[in-house]
């Protein structure tokens, strides 16, 4: 089964562009295209892709406020694709739910790549913007949204992504890709790392104590 995708920027030719690169990947599929963010979210919510490649500046809604309600909605993973990446930037894109943050003058050929890995869930960041939010994530105490705080409690009680998924009824690709944006902003790698260091930082309560 192909991974399919929604091209969201409103410059026609970077859309063409990004259409070109994942066309070559016999594996992805690209489903749909648009201009704005609240295209995107609609689109999102008929279409019900696998992941969003989402520019952040366009005209109306932008590809943050997008991707906040695209995510929420559990229509589809998030990966932005721009040309920003300042600080505020990217700590507002992951705030707002996305799974991924790639530039635009990256490596083509890692873009296909970069969309498998949203697809199942796992972070994607470029370089650069991994160092920012690192930097961004040891400086201050990382802000949870609510539904993250409930998969991460649901976590540390032990429940796996199935029963996460019954329990809140959410998917589980929304599930993995909520712990994804859970490691990226406690800056972890696994699931243990992540509990203990919420705990540690107050973010949830020990379900030991």
């Amino acid at each position: 089964m192909k991974i399919t995708v929604i091209v969201a920027d409103d410059h026609p030719i970077v859309r063409e562009g990004l259409r070109a690169v994942l066309h070559s990947d016999d594996g992805v599929e690209v489903v749909g295209e648009c201009g704005t963010g609240e295209e995107a979210v609609r689109l999102a919510a008929e279409l019900r892709p696998n992941v969003v490649l989402m520019d952040l500046r366009m005209p109306g809604m932008g590809g943050t406020a997008a991707t906040e309600q695209i995510t929420a909605a559990g229509s589809a993973a998030v990966l932005v694709l721009t040309t920003y990446d300042t600080d505020s930037e990217i700590t507002r894109a992951v705030a707002a739910g996305a799974l991924g943050y790639l530039l635009k003058d990256g490596a083509r050929h890692e873009l296909a790549a970069a969309v498998r890995a949203a697809a199942r869930g796992e972070t994607v960041l470029a370089a650069t913007v991994a160092a920012k939010l690192a930097v961004h994530v040891r400086r201050g105490r990382p802000e949870l949204s609510p539904r993250e705080r409930e998969v991460l409690d649901a976590v540390a009680r032990g429940l796996s992504n199935p029963d996460i998924s019954r329990e809140l009824y959410i998917s589980e690709a929304t599930v993995k890709s909520h712990v994804g944006r859970i490691f990226v902003k406690l800056d972890v790698n696994d699931r243990t790392a992540a509990v203990l260091t919420a705990i540690a930082r107050g973010l949830i309560e020990s379900p030991w104590e």
